[in-house]
């Protein structure tokens, strides 16, 4: 049985270079503290926190003084940087640049949307961190739409600006844009270019992933995706294998691996989402190459 590790897994960029800080900041201070977990990880949060990397949220942050805050990939509010002043903390700002760069969209569309009575709408999950720094861009009005009845919450009279949390899945995104469409439609009776703008502001990173995913799970036989379970970037790859092999299962790690999803099978592929670590892949691998060597898993 072949088991490979699909190349394009892995951290991205944004998540890379946030670790990559902890790591550097870490080597001159006893202790670090983190807005937030540094990744949608819980094994690669753990590995940190035995180098003292201190996760804290919000409202700790606000008790604390005189020390150093790594901002996270995910990105911030406004208040967390006036937090940040008053206390007399230095941020070691790891924000994603794609992030940061959708921030001040947002912010620029939601002037623009205050100047015409509109309103913004962001795809994401409601409380992701990712979410909360892009709706302080809009004193906290925007309208966070995940499911088809958070609808509800949009006056399909006025005119909407569409952003997107930059982890969801490309095909939501724009399954939701047209649900939005046909509601201006039915509000309206029509609809032109002032009623909807809609700006597909998802990372290329994440959704250059989906067509590679498809065809990895195509060509194995089966597929173990691990992931941390809070990772919305996750969840959405995960789906994306699952709809072109049955056989792909989602674990966070080794310990999650059942010896009878194996049986049979020539060829098992490895994947992860952009908060996953390669360490752990390999872990994955090897665990699954050691039950093959002992024998223990079912051939056909």
């Amino acid at each position: 049985m072949q088991v490979t590790i699909d190349k394009n897994s892995g951290y991205c960029f944004g998540v890379e270079f946030a670790i990559k800080m902890a790591e550097d900041e870490m080597e001159n201070e006893n202790t670090l503290y983190c807005l937030g977990d540094i990744v949608h990880n819980d094994m690669e949060v753990r590995r940190l926190s035995q180098k003292g990397l201190v996760v804290i949220d919000r409202d700790q942050l606000k008790t604390i003084s005189n020390c150093k805050v790594l901002i996270r990939a995910h990105g911030e509010p406004p208040e967390t940087y006036r937090t940040a002043i008053e206390n007399n903390i230095e941020l070691i700002d790891a924000s994603c640049p794609v992030v940061l760069k959708l921030q001040h969209r947002v912010k620029t569309a939601f002037d623009k949307m205050e100047r015409e009575e509109g309103q913004i709408v962001i795809y994401g999950k409601k409380g992701h961190a990712e979410v909360i720094g892009l709706t302080g861009q809009t004193l906290e009005n925007a309208v966070v739409v995940m499911e088809e009845s958070d609808l509800e919450q949009v006056d399909f009279t006025r005119p909407i600006t569409l952003f997107s949390q930059t982890t969801k899945s490309t095909k939501g995104f724009y399954e939701l844009k047209s649900k939005i469409e046909s509601r201006i439609i039915q509000a309206k009776g029509a609809m032109d270019e002032v009623d909807f703008n809609a700006n597909d502001s998802i990372c290329r990173q994440v959704s250059n992933r989906e067509p590679q995913l498809k065809r990895f799970s195509k060509e194995n036989d089966v597929i173990i995706f691990v992931s941390g379970k809070k990772s919305s970037n996750g969840k959405a790859l995960f789906q994306v294998c699952k709809e072109q092999n049955e056989r792909s299962y989602f674990v966070e790690n080794e310990q999650e691996l059942c010896r009878d999803w194996f049986t049979g099978a020539n060829s098992v592929g490895i994947c992860g989402a952009t908060s996953t670590p390669m360490w752990l892949m390999q872990q994955v691998m090897d665990h699954i190459n050691y039950w093959e060597k002992e024998n223990l898993i079912e051939t056909i």
